[in-house]
């Protein structure tokens, strides 16, 4: 490995913990009650090393939805280079998703996933700065869309990204109401076939296929 790999490896841990002490305080407390200054002396670092890795003290707590910020995108983008419709790539892959119980699609009963979650959703400033993450996830989505309608490519990327937020919540809401996820299977993929059939029917041709 090259210096700046081994250098860029190196960030990414100091990332990764710097997030992870985060989320453990915060689970452990609450989000308000703990301060930038706490976190970073838990994680022994100063606080303006932890505010070069983390602008603000929600992304601590989002930074493990920051590979899926663009994920619907690179899903898209590698569909279109093999050739292949972009909607059935994208339900595929929340289909694989949810068998394989990814975070994610909401369907994981782990006690740390249902307990993040109830975090995440709990907290009025997660979900503010979540709605900024889905907004550039639209973005990047509208992107790899392409198309000759800019404006449709921004509606379809907004149609989908709702899609997969309100499967998810969905998933999450039953898991949490005490629905076994082995039984709920069954019927979020039915949901997940079922909504991309909708976006299909209702998305410009050479967007959806």
């Amino acid at each position: 490995m090259t210096v700046s790999g081994l250098r860029e490896l190196k960030k990414e841990r100091t990332r990764q913990t710097l997030s992870d002490t985060a989320v453990a305080l915060f689970l452990e407390r609450g989000f308000d009650a703990v301060s930038v200054a706490e976190i970073a002396a838990a994680a022994e670092v100063s606080k303006p090393t932890l505010f070069r890795y983390f602008p603000a003290k929600e992304d601590l707590a989002l930074h493990r939805f920051a590979d899926h910020e663009d994920e619907p995108a690179r899903v898209v983008a590698a569909a279109r280079a093999a050739g292949t419709a972009p909607l059935a790539a994208l339900r595929d892959h929340v289909l694989a998703g949810l068998e394989r119980r990814d975070p994610v699609t909401g369907l994981n009963d782990d006690p740390r996933v249902l307990a993040f979650l109830r975090l995440l959703y709990g907290t009025p400033a997660l979900v503010a700065r979540m709605a900024a993450y889905q907004a550039r996830s639209e973005e990047a989505l509208a992107t790899a869309l392409g198309g000759t309608d800019p404006l449709a490519a921004r509606l379809a990327a907004a149609q989908i990204v709702a899609v997969l937020r309100v499967l998810a919540h969905e998933n999450v809401r039953r898991v949490e109401a005490g629905e076994r996820v082995e039984e709920l299977f069954p019927a979020a993929v039915a949901a997940t076939r079922e909504a991309f059939r909708s976006l299909a029917e209702g998305l410009p041709a050479e967007l959806a296929r």
